[in-house]
């Protein structure tokens, strides 16, 4: 009897428990999804009063309340910079659009510039429209709009300068205009967990578009991103950040679209996933760099769209040091691309280069075009300086630093062909006229002339091309591949074009396996 006593004692205390902690999680949930109206807190929707201030006081009584929604309605409501405080969510309605001050000095820094341990300080603007530091469980979503209102913002800026008020140390003379340092981004969020954005059409910054560092659990999900304002418009930044969604968005950018950076030694962008997103780019459609310090590893890439696009659609690049390993990309379509692949180790910085390691690039289509693919942008990318054939994809490390790994299967790449040698032209027997430019930016340009028209492959090991398509729209004198000092490389099911000459030219090759008739094959001693 005691006994039954007891247990029903128990049951009644579990139970007693249970029914508090269920009040408690009711009353916490009614405390995060309380609505908090910045009209009530003095905004004005006419997109000309500065509302700074009622939008900040919005967001902290959000944020006394240990959580809610701040919301804003229809209209326009302009903006300077704002900061997202913890477990506070901002929901823009239909037709609510926040805009960015197009004065500067509405703008400010918050004082996060991220770890002491980066090797490279401000080189990329630390003011933004919205702000964020060590904030959790932050969201912003609806089928609203944030507008940066970058042109004249930059513009301003760039007044500003000229007249002696705030002059930019570091101004662009070759470019006409300041630097990056000087003009505000979209989002600059700090060190947060549990971040998701999602629903919204955002862009037109005076710098960078969405830019993340050192977050970790970070969902990006049905954005139209419209970022083609200014000089340096990226989409999408992903600093060393771990468990990354990036899903469903439709990207327009005047820079590169989504682009990982690594900027602090120790880190590394770790568990990102990338899908089922169009991309348009005036640079790059997705890279890795040009910051690469710490590192990349475990990163999805699939099902991406590319069109419009003046550089490569998948750059992979570590230049600064950092470690590249575990890379999948798959399923992507790229129409109207000036590059299709382009992998590389360099050694900018320090005195040890970096490294590239298991890549894997599957079920790729691309169509490289003769002229400019992004002729239709009001800001286009800096035209390469000197005559050239087109240029192929290129897989190329650096002496004593070789790319490791690299498989690539069911590949179809098309090119424009009409390669003179009135325009340009390296010798195969002069290839080591192809300069090493070891320290030099990274660009699919970078070498100059090329001696093949598909693939230039140099200093890597452990190189696969299986089911590998290249065609040509017009004849090109230079062979489909060129590889120099590459170790254990295989060639399977290759379709290439009939041609009277070799289409796969071999300098300090070892241990290939080339499924190819050796008429198609030139070795160079």
């Amino acid at each position: 009897m005691l006994k039954l006593k007891l247990q029903l004692f128990l049951v009644l205390i579990i139970s007693s428990l249970f029914l508090l902690g269920s009040k408690s999680y009711a009353q916490n949930k009614n405390k995060a999804s309380k609505e908090f109206l910045i009209t009530n807190y003095g905004a004005k929707a006419d997109g000309k009063t500065l509302n700074t201030i009622a939008i900040q006081k919005t967001i902290d009584a959000a944020f006394s309340n240990k959580g809610g929604i701040v919301v804003f309605p229809k209209g326009e409501f302009l903006s300077g910079s704002i900061q997202m405080k913890s477990n506070v969510s901002v929901r823009l309605e239909e037709g609510a659009v926040l805009l960015g001050s197009t004065n500067p000095k509405d703008y400010y820094k918050m004082d996060f510039p991220g770890r002491p341990d980066s090797p490279k300080k401000d080189d990329n603007s630390q003011m933004a429209l919205l702000l964020a530091h060590k904030a959790t469980n932050i969201k912003l979503f609806g089928k609203g709009k944030i507008d940066g209102q970058g042109l004249q913002l930059a513009l301003n800026i760039d007044s500003l300068h000229h007249a002696g008020i705030a002059v930019d140390p570091n101004y662009t003379i070759k470019r006409n205009r300041p630097n990056e340092t000087m003009r505000p981004k979209l989002f600059r969020f700090s060190q947060c967990e549990n971040v998701t954005v999602e629903g919204l059409e955002v862009g037109a910054a005076s710098c960078w578009g969405l830019s993340f560092e050192l977050c970790s659990n970070l969902i990006i999900d049905n954005l139209k991103v419209v970022n083609r304002a200014y000089w340096n418009n990226d989409g999408i930044d992903i600093t060393d950040c771990k468990n990354v969604k990036i899903t469903n968005c439709n990207l327009d950018t005047a820079d590169d679209g989504i682009c990982l950076k690594s900027y602090y030694l120790g880190y590394a962008n770790d568990g990102i996933y990338i899908a089922n997103c169009t991309i348009k780019s005036s640079a790059s459609a997705i890279k890795f760099g040009t910051a690469s310090y710490g590192g990349f590893k475990n990163v999805v890439i699939k099902d991406i769209q590319v069109f419009d696009t003046f550089r490569s659609a998948i750059a992979v690049e570590s230049v600064d040091g950092a470690v590249i390993e575990n890379i999948s990309v798959s399923n992507i379509n790229a129409v109207n691309t000036g590059n299709a692949i382009f992998i590389r180790i360099g050694q900018r910085s320090g005195d040890k280069a970096g490294s590239i390691k298991n890549v894997s690039i599957k079920d790729v289509k691309v169509q490289v075009p003769f002229g400019r693919p992004d002729s239709n942008y009001d800001i286009r990318g800096p035209e390469v300086d000197f005559f050239h054939n087109p240029f192929p994809s290129s897989i190329v490390g650096i002496p004593g630093y070789q790319i490791e790994n690299v498989n690539l299967e069911n590949i179809t790449i098309s090119y424009p062909g009409r390669a003179t040698k009135g325009m340009a032209y390296v010798s195969l027997n002069r290839l080591d006229q192809v300069p090493e430019v070891i320290k030099e930016y990274p660009e699919f340009s970078m070498f100059g002339e090329l001696p093949a028209w598909a693939f230039y492959v140099r200093h890597a090991k452990g190189i696969s091309f299986k089911n590998v398509k290249v065609t040509l729209d017009d004849a090109d004198f230079r062979p489909a591949f060129v590889f120099d000092d590459v170790q254990n490389l295989s060639m399977e099911k290759m379709d290439l074009p009939e041609a009277k000459n070799e289409q796969v030219v071999l300098k300090n090759v070892a241990e290939s396996k080339i499924d190819l008739k050796e008429t198609n094959i030139k070795t160079i001693p």
